[in-house]
């Protein structure tokens, strides 16, 4: 090889190692900025920014889906949406060195959001054959067929207060969510939650009765 061809070969190395250090230093750069740095420049449209934002704190947003027991998809669509009010009201925050703090409690309210989606429409009734207790339920008769039996329940859940079908939807499940959530998605005191509940499986257990008898 000549020098001259020795020589290119050298300064396209020199070329390709610069570009990679710039990388690196642009990566490393981002990493040390502060909060609120990464909020002014992801303002100002910064990608970099943006991914640092979300490595940082996706992680927290999707721990609060979970912690309100929503399924992945649910979760998913959580991130996506808390992100997309970021973008809505980034120029709006005015303590952006918070946005953390910011960012927690939108992925809070629309858990709970995603969550009063979820209890409206679920299909009650088939939540319900598969969790509620058999206490609940007629006492097998003459007509012990599982079909008949959920229609009996179906058709008594339909004739159920919309307010007690969405109680039921979110307590009767294999994974509650707990009482003080509970109470932010309905609007409604912790203490009155389960007097409430009991009062209205008591009426479901009624409507049952009389669809039992109206189907015989």
């Amino acid at each position: 090889m000549t020098t001259s061809g020795q020589a290119l070969d050298m300064q396209g190395a020199a070329t390709g190692n610069d570009a990679a250090a710039v990388l690196v230093h642009r990566q490393t750069s981002v990493q040390s900025l502060s909060v609120a740095d990464l909020v002014a420049r992801a303002g100002e449209g910064d990608g970099r920014a943006w991914e640092e934002l979300v490595g940082r704190f996706g992680g927290m947003i999707a721990a609060t889906g979970r912690r309100y027991r929503l399924v992945p998809a649910d979760v998913a669509e959580l991130q996506q949406t808390t992100w997309l009010r970021l973008v809505e009201n980034l120029h709006k925050i005015e303590q952006p060195e918070r946005v953390g703090g910011w960012l927690a409690t939108t992925a809070r309210r629309e858990s709970l959001q995603l969550l009063r989606r979820a209890s409206k429409y679920h299909g009650g009734a088939d939540q319900m054959l598969a969790n509620m207790p058999d206490a609940h339920l007629p006492e097998p008769d003459a007509r012990p067929i599982a079909d008949e039996r959920d229609a009996v329940l179906r058709a008594a859940w339909g004739r159920l207060k919309p307010r007690c079908q969405e109680l039921l939807s979110l307590v009767v499940t294999d994974d509650p969510i707990g009482y003080k959530n509970l109470s932010q998605v309905l609007n409604m005191p912790v203490g009155s939650i389960g007097p409430t509940r009991a009062r209205c499986l008591e009426h479901l257990r009624r409507l049952i009765a009389e669809e039992d008898m109206t189907a015989i």
